[in-house]
Formats: structure tokens, sequence, C-alpha cells
């Protein structure tokens, strides 16, 4: 899900994603629409060089984003990367290519049980392919926290941390980052209180907003791609994040060895976990190359290496063995059956639950 600090080292190509630019082989051209930070370095290069199809990758930070851009039609998009309880909707809503699935035939590289739990909001798995798998939960500078929790980082393992007023106000003065994503932070706040983090009923959703309005005070940014760097780099001590941005920025801090030692906990009252879904516009002007593109991103050797650089674990079970050891054992990572457990994946809202939770959201940035 997830935003991914924008990265130029990816090499993109100078076409424009919305029309499509000239090529002599005009199915040798891909654009693809991510989260930026999604991908492997040297993925869309090795793409590009193995089937001469000219990418253009741009970015974006949040569902939202997407999903506008998918409704509103003509996208200029081929691929695009959607969490999947907006997948779920925009399905509903007639923007994607049901797959030809003759030409992904590395879907038999996926894990059957992801395919599953998947296909509760994609029947027959008819549009999609997962990309990634992740948590969102709480980031934060170990000796910060310290410092201010009498030597131990125990209360992080909880989301006591962020919703109890008296511990968050405690983390004010080193910053504090939320992501700004309704969909990620309204549910979070249902399932801490208790509450069944699917409901759409207003009076239950208000109670979320007002229990992050009661916190609010302490908030020192909404964003959803800031974070990774500050975090890293010593200027925000707690956020409410990605787990694969977050571990991103423990080990950027580690590299750079400046003193800031950053850490993930997935609470243990429980945890969003979120599908990215690799899908097709419906009018997709370069099908062939996205069907080429999505089955390149299959390839065990190529999902390791996206895992390895990003952090996220991957539903490719043969990429498994390939995953770096510090990755595939890490439990923030890949999490084991107990704490799998007492995960929630997210609803597909109506419109006009859609609605609420932006105006609620709204409501508690401006702290009306």
């Amino acid at each position: 899900m997830k935003l991914r600090i924008l990265t130029l080292g990816i090499a993109v190509s100078v076409l424009s994603a919305c029309g499509g630019g000239k090529s002599d082989d005009d199915s040798k051209v891909l654009n693809v629409y991510n989260y930026s930070d999604y991908i492997a370095e040297d993925t869309i290069p090795n793409f590009e060089k193995a089937t001469g199809t000219k990418v253009t990758y741009d970015v974006f930070d949040s569902d939202e984003m997407v999903e506008t851009k998918l409704l509103a039609g003509n996208s200029g998009y081929d691929v695009v990367v959607p969490t999947l309880n907006f997948f779920g909707r925009q399905i509903k809503a007639g923007v994607f290519l049901p797959l030809d699935k003759s030409k992904i035939p590395n879907l038999a590289n996926l894990d059957p049980d992801v395919m599953k739990r998947i296909a509760q909001q994609d029947p027959g798995n008819e549009y999609g392919v997962p990309y990634m798998i992740g948590t969102t939960g709480i980031g934060y500078n170990v000796e910060l926290l310290k410092q201010r929790f009498g030597g131990s980082t125990d209360i992080a393992n909880s989301w006591d941390l962020i919703f109890k007023p008296e511990n968050i106000a405690k983390m004010k003065d080193c910053g504090i980052t939320i992501l700004d994503t309704p969909s990620d932070m309204i549910p979070i706040a249902l399932h801490y209180l208790g509450e069944d983090p699917h409901s759409q009923d207003p009076a239950t959703l208000q109670k979320a907003a007002d229990l992050l309005k009661g916190i609010r005070p302490y908030v020192q940014n909404f964003h959803s791609s800031q974070y990774v760097g500050s975090l890293a780099n010593g200027g925000t001590c707690l956020v409410v994040g990605w787990s694969g941005d977050i571990i991103q920025a423990r080990d950027r801090a580690a590299e750079a060895a400046n003193g800031v030692t950053v850490a993930y906990s997935i609470p243990r009252e429980g945890a969003p976990q979120w599908f990215d879904m690799l899908a097709i516009p419906k009018d997709a002007k370069h099908p062939e190359a996205a069907y080429a593109f999505i089955n390149y991103l299959l390839e065990p050797k190529v999902a390791a290496a996206n895992t390895n650089f990003i952090h996220y674990a991957n539903p490719v079970t043969k990429a498994t063995p390939l995953v770096d050891e510090a990755i595939r054992t890490d439990p923030t990572i890949y999490p084991p059956a107990d704490v799998a457990a007492k995960m929630f994946t997210y609803s597909i809202n109506t419109p006009e639950v859609d609605k609420l939770y932006t105006r609620l959201w709204t409501e508690v940035k401006t702290g009306r």
C-alpha cells in the first residue's frame, strides 16, 4: 500500500505517461503507475533490456490518487498498482481489463493461500495479480522512545503509544507523523476501540474520528511519504506508517551511521495487512506489454530482488529462498502465524461511506 519516497535512480523514459509517445513498434511501449520507491532499481532497466520495451514509470503516494485517474478514464497507464480494498471497488466500477491468464504463465508461482484471500474481493482472481504484501504499524526512534519511557521500548508494541494522549504527548517534541490516508487510519482506530474495522455505520465511524481528534494536538505532520527520510535522519521520532517504508528508514539510518536507530512494530492488538495488486486498465493502449511486465515481476529472481530492495514480502513462493536471509526471517516483514492471526484487511467502502471517511478525515486534520 504504500508510499515509498520518490527515487530518481529508477530508469524512466522521457515519454509522456498519458500520451504513450511514438515508437517504431507501439507494442514495445509501457506506461506504469506505481508507488514510488516500490521496485528494485534495476527491475525496469532489466525489463527494458530483455524485451526492448520502453517504460514510463510514474509514481503516486496514495490510493486516492490512483482511483481518481482510473474513474476519470483515459488514464494513459497500462499497469496500475492499487491496494486490494480500492481494487475491489474499482472492479465493480468496471475500470479493469479481465486478465487473459494464458499470457501470464508465472501465475503458477503465486502462493495459493494469498490468491484465496484476494479472491474474496476479486472473485476467481479475474482482474488482478498480487505484487507485494505489507502491514501498517508503528515506526519509532529507539533512543528517543527510551528516553521518554523509562529506558524501555515495550510501549511501542501497543497502539496505546499512539492513541493514549498521555503517551503520544511524550513524543510530541521530537516529531510525530501519521499517514495521510483515512483508509488506513480510520480502520486502525476502529480496531483499537474494539469495533469492527470494516464498519460502515456513521455513528461507529464517528467514534474513530473522535479518537483521532484526541491525538491531533500532538501530530506534527499528516503525510504518506516524507516520514521515511525524516525518520532515518532523526527529524521524526514516531510514525504510523507502512512496514517496508519504516524498515527502509531503519536500514538507511544504519547505513548512514548517523546515531539514529529506527525500529518497526506490529502492535499486539492487531494491525492491518494489505495486498497491493497489479492490474491493467480497460482502456490500456499497450496490453501486451502489460502482460509481459506482470509476468516478468512474477519471476522468482525478479520478485526476490524487489523484496530485497523495498523490504515488503512478495507472494511468489519460489522467490522466498532467494530473499536475503535477514529479510525473510524478519518477523515484521514475514509475520509468524500467531501475529498474522490478529491481522485484518480493509473492506470495500461504498461511495457514501468513502465521502464520510473524507469528511471525517478533514475534521481530524483541521482539528475541528
